[in-house]
């Protein structure tokens, strides 16, 4: 990734902070023995500050949509208060592979990591587990899969696809919580459609909404979506 390329990215900049509409595919953090990630391109967002912005929270390696980082560490700390507080809001896309069972509802699922062979771990729903609850509202349906919004009211590793899977309507291209449908190829149907952030008390929070990565588009399209659209 050039320069160039990731500072076409941003969706949102401040004195404070950074959002930018991070691609699928590549990982936020690199793995422990070094290797590509997202973040070893931070230099090209320093904008005259003596640092590179720094990581606010993360999404997963296939999820593409609006990644938080902080400029510099107070604003890192700010903005890390407001996401371990629950007042940072996101709301996600997603294409699932079957009909939830109602229009909208609560999923309130406690969600437990458990390690294997050869230190592969996964997230389970397990009584002993951490709170987790996601709201999911039904936006439209194809003939190929149905568009759903998903809102995180907690926000543990990989809680929508659990959430979801767990449910009965897996997320399209989901390997590891779903089923691999015969013939497909598709990426996982994930996307960090918008972050409200409130950062003063004296004005309404910021919201940055991100466009729909390409793999997408077709899914979403068959389902009613327009590019002028925004449920």
């Amino acid at each position: 990734m050039t320069k160039a390329e990731l500072q076409e990215r941003i969706l949102y900049r401040d004195g404070l902070i950074l959002v930018i509409n991070k691609p699928a595919g590549i990982a936020v953090h690199g793995p422990p023995g070094g290797g590509e990630a997202l973040e070893n391109y931070f230099d090209a967002l320093r904008f005259g500050l003596p640092r590179r912005p720094s990581l606010a929270h993360r999404l997963d390696r296939a999820t593409s949509g609006c990644l938080v980082l902080g400029r510099h560490p107070k604003a890192l700390r700010k903005v890390g208060r407001l996401f371990a507080s629950g007042q940072i809001h996101k709301r996600y896309w997603a294409m699932a592979s079957s009909e939830p069972p109602e229009e909208e509802g609560l999923i309130d699922l406690p969600l437990q990591k458990i390690t294997g062979e050869r230190h592969q771990w996964r997230m389970v729903v397990d009584d002993e587990g951490k709170p987790s609850q996601t709201d999911y509202r039904l936006l439209g349906r194809g003939a190929a899969g149905f568009w759903l919004e998903l809102k995180p009211r907690t926000g543990r590793t990989h809680q929508l696809r659990v959430h979801c899977a767990q449910m009965g309507f897996p997320l399209v291209g989901d390997t590891l919580y779903g089923e691999r449908q015969p013939g497909q190829s598709l990426s996982l149907q994930l996307h960090a459609r918008e972050v409200a952030i409130p950062l003063s008390k004296r004005r309404p929070p910021i919201v940055v909404t991100a466009p729909p990565p390409a793999h997408m588009l077709p899914l979403l399209e068959s389902c009613g979506y327009l590019p002028t659209s925004s449920p």
